[in-house]
């Protein structure tokens, strides 16, 4: 009897995703779901893209965590609109939740919404919240073995990024592996490496790069 309750909630997700996706597309603004682990640095990347941007995007951002406005504090100095999701015990957001987000955020003044969502490897990956795309987010301190034992995540997403290159001499992160098994499980997938706490590191200015073409694109799109 669970399994009807279930289909019921996705799919009244999914058409509350695409009334997002229809809505941000109407204001012409770029959507990106970012998902990773705690700890793996969504925050601190967004706090360096943010101010990357400041004179070139209008950014505003969606924050998904259990508990406190921490992570939307700190965004919030860089962005047009920071707003705030508290899901209480919930390990990720749903379209409806981004959904009311929406409703306090300027969409006419953005170009791009990031939705950070809550520090999870799985539970976020089946939801779709009106997204143009999702980036996942590994990192070296998490070990060479993510990718393998949270494939969903991988499957799922348009970009995946590995992050805190900069610790590489420091560990026994085996990135052949890695890539390896990124490769094998979604062929063609991007993987950029970067330091997101070195604003000139190459593989932070690919990511800045690949944001912008995004947003290139969606400003296109009639």
């Amino acid at each position: 009897m669970k399994v009807p309750v279930v289909d019921n909630v996705l799919k009244l997700n999914d058409e509350i995703a695409q009334s997002n996706r229809a809505m941000l597309r109407a204001s012409h603004v770029f959507c990106i779901d970012l998902l990773g682990g705690p700890g793996c640095g969504k925050t601190t990347l967004l706090e360096a893209t943010l101010a990357k941007f400041a004179n070139e995007l209008r950014v505003g951002v969606c924050v998904g965590d259990l508990a406190t406005t921490r992570d939307a504090d700190r965004l919030d100095r860089h962005a047009v609109q920071a707003v705030q999701i508290n899901t209480g015990r919930s390990c990720h957001l749903d379209a409806n939740q981004v959904k009311q987000a929406l409703t306090h955020l300027p969409l006419a003044d953005l170009d791009l919404l990031i939705i950070e969502n809550v520090g999870n490897l799985i539970c976020p990956v089946g939801f779709d919240l009106g997204q143009d795309v999702k980036v996942g987010m590994f990192s070296l301190t998490e070990g060479d073995d993510k990718a393998a034992k949270h494939p969903s995540i991988v499957t799922a997403c348009d970009l995946m990024l590995l992050n805190k290159m900069d610790l590489a001499p420091h560990l026994t992160f085996d990135r052949e592996q890695f890539r390896d098994e990124v490769g094998r499980l979604h062929p063609g997938l991007r993987l950029i490496e970067l330091s997101s706490t070195d604003p000139n590191d190459a593989g932070f200015v690919h990511w800045l790069n690949w944001v912008r073409t995004a947003v290139q694109s969606q400003a296109t799109l009639v």
